[in-house]
């Protein structure tokens, strides 16, 4: 029986993810004009579609919002995406997400993807991370009916509220994954 080590899975892995990022994943550009209206274009989608999102928004300190993640696997998978962090409402840097995963998984995907950034030692723990990984600390919310998210109260104690909305494809599986958000240069 042969046993995948974990530098084993994180090199094969990566490999799959960076044939991932390799293929467009709809922004188009590297600049961050373009970054910037794909966030834009998905926070009105986001508030129209989900008005609670709206007030969720009010109560962050700080926003990541990823416009499109393309997510693809056959075993091994991989997802990448970039996107903007607001704070008052202005970008103030740009970041990529990328994730790795492995298991029985078939199928591709896109949505869009937003943190909430609760508190202030949660948004500066994110932006002073030199690659900041998601973990047990992140509540998602769900669309409950064609238009509400349900964060009910556990939004007031947790430090990171994500967001997965506008799913376009299917991906099929239980897998073991890791997702890291980098800062990039737009």
């Amino acid at each position: 029986m042969n046993i995948l080590s974990r530098r084993s899975f994180l090199v094969a892995t990566g490999g799959a993810g960076l044939l991932l990022a390799g293929c467009a994943n709809g922004i188009g550009s590297r600049g961050g004009e373009a970054i910037d209206a794909r966030v834009d274009a998905t926070l009105d989608y986001l508030y129209n579609h989900y008005p609670g999102a709206r007030e969720l928004a009010d109560k962050a300190v700080g926003i990541l919002v990823m416009p499109l993640v393309t997510e693809a696997g056959l075993g091994l998978g991989g997802a990448y995406g970039r996107g903007a962090l607001r704070v008052g409402g202005v970008t103030v840097d740009y970041y990529a997400r990328a994730q790795a995963s492995f298991g029985f998984q078939i199928g591709a995907q896109q949505y869009a993807h937003v943190l909430f950034f609760m508190t202030e030692e949660a948004l500066q723990d994110f932006r002073t991370s030199p690659g900041w990984v998601a973990g047990a600390d992140i509540k998602y919310v769900v669309s409950t009916t064609g238009d509400r998210f349900s964060a009910d109260t556990i939004t007031s104690t947790t430090p990171v509220v994500a967001a997965v909305f506008g799913q376009a494809g299917l991906l099929i599986g239980a897998t073991l994954e890791g997702t890291k958000y980098t800062r990039i240069i737009a």
